[in-house]
């Protein structure tokens, strides 16, 4: 092969990647934008809505919390209080034990004066067997709360068992490790009853990190930034994509997923697609993809609903080790799921899903960490190669990493201007020194998780949910 044809070869190469990073800047610069008017017009749309209407209303759909639960001791107690701490009117909280081996379930039935019952089950999704049985409490207080105790199955199978019991009209899937803020529940139905035009299916709410917060009988008391640089990291990658990114495809009504730490189905779309599958580590995405994908088949006006409201607090891994083993289950499930609804993707009959949502979160978020790895190791073969304008390559680099922190400081302003949940002071110094370290201390480690999880995912078949260890709420409680 003579010089030429390595220089053209060199030059096809070098413009393939440009463009593929050229339309990921301006695609994040659209959805930016697009996110910034859809939060505006949300905040001046709401600032009139009387929630109390909402909350009061003996008229207001019922809503069934499902929290799955696993070996979850540590937080079991304020995490259930926090769920039967909602201000709405007309809602049950179900915890489904799902085969834990701690004593989760005898500090369940101490707490909560719980005792085992008889109660009708529609088994209309299979799932697996009880263990110990339903339980409900004998005290009036906690009239709300139905504890189910079953065989693992893991976190889909319960979520699937809870959709069986429940009697209410939607749903609500929550992480029980998480805290759910006393209004979420009549901020989260609120799409369902204004949007008459088309039917609502789901709806989601940002998530936020509660590593470092005080929080007291379930309750989020005050919001605290965290000391370790990882979780700062989470924090910041958590705004650019919920502020800056989802909110953006909601107004396009593209979101492909709605985060299982909490999100609102309708129980009967939910049920007639078939549940939860349990055969991905990504359930989360994949019901909202076969919903979606259910309603484009039956040519269903529909929407998937999104409110920046932060409606939940959840635990971030405060270590390297889980975040990866987190992030590793996330690609798994991510891949999973594209590759069951290929059908979807680029496929006019599916309309927005198949032209926009589905050939996006194939490009940019499946791919991306596969073409960053491929142009890293390209990279290295030009230097060995002696082939490598410094100058064009630093001047690259550069803009990447400037892109990358003003994207974030972006979404940082868009905290402040909009819910303003971080008030110390100090604290948006404290954000945007972090973010000037982020590319080097967090990216590199969700790089290698993405490309382990593509390792996993097609040559350790064995390999299932995960570790997440959970170190517990309570150790911020006062």
């Amino acid at each position: 092969m003579d010089s030429s044809t390595v220089q053209i070869i060199l030059i096809i190469i070098h413009t393939l990647f440009f463009i593929y990073a050229f339309s990921v800047i301006v695609s994040y610069i659209i959805l930016a934008i697009i996110s910034g008017i859809e939060s505006n017009q949300y905040m001046k749309k709401n600032s009139f809505v009387n929630y109390n209407e909402i909350l009061s209303s003996t008229v207001s759909p019922s809503i069934s919390i499902i929290a799955p639960a696993y070996n979850e001791s540590l937080n079991i107690i304020e995490n259930v209080r926090s769920l039967l701490s909602s201000h709405y009117v007309n809602y049950d909280v179900i915890i489904v034990n799902d085969g834990s081996k701690d004593n989760s379930l005898e500090l369940l039935i101490e707490a909560y004066d719980l005792e085992k019952v008889n109660y009708l089950i529609n088994e209309q999704i299979p799932t697996k067997p009880l263990r110990a049985g339903i339980f409900k409490s004998t005290n009036p207080a906690f009239e709300k709360l139905i504890v189910v105790d079953k065989e693992n199955g893991g976190k889909a199978d319960a979520l699937n068992f809870g959709l069986n019991i429940s009697n209410s009209q939607y749903c609500a899937c929550i992480d029980v490790d998480c805290l759910l803020l006393e209004d979420s529940l009549q901020k989260m139905i609120k799409p369902f009853l204004e949007v008459t035009n088309v039917k609502v299916i789901a709806s989601g709410g940002v998530i936020r990190i509660a590593n470092a917060c005080t929080i007291k009988e379930g309750k989020l008391l005050d919001v605290n930034l965290p000391n370790k640089w990882i979780e700062i990291a989470q924090i910041l990658e958590y705004l650019r994509s919920f502020l800056l990114g989802r909110m953006a495809w909601s107004r396009l009504n593209g979101l492909l997923v709605i985060s299982g730490a909490f999100g609102m189905f309708e129980k009967k779309t939910a049920i007639e697609v078939g549940g939860y599958d349990t055969n991905t580590v990504g359930e989360d995405m994949e019901i909202i993809v076969r919903m979606r994908r259910y309603m484009e088949e039956k040519n269903v006006k529909y929407k998937v609903a999104y409110i920046p409201d932060p409606l939940c607090w959840t635990e971030a891994p405060d270590n390297y080790k889980i975040l990866i083993s987190q992030r590793n289950r996330w690609t798994r499930g991510t891949i999973e799921t594209l590759r069951k609804h290929r059908k979807i993707g680029f496929n006019p009959k599916y309309n927005l899903l198949g032209m926009l949502s589905f050939p996006y979160w194939f490009f940019y978020e499946r791919l991306a960490p596969v073409i960053e790895v491929i142009g890293i190791i390209y990279f290295i073969i030009l230097i060995a190669l002696k082939n490598v304008k410094w100058e064009y390559a630093f001047a690259f680099f550069l803009l990447a990493y400037l892109f990358s922190v003003i994207f974030t400081i972006i979404a940082i302003f868009s905290e402040e201007l909009t819910f303003h949940q971080y008030k110390k002071k100090g604290t948006g110094f404290k954000l945007i020194f972090v973010t000037l370290l982020e590319p080097f201390i967090l990216h590199p480690v969700i790089l290698y998780a993405a490309i382990k999880g593509n390792y996993d995912y097609y040559f350790n078949k064995k390999k299932k949910w995960g570790e997440m260890k959970r170190k517990g709420l309570s150790k911020k409680i006062i």
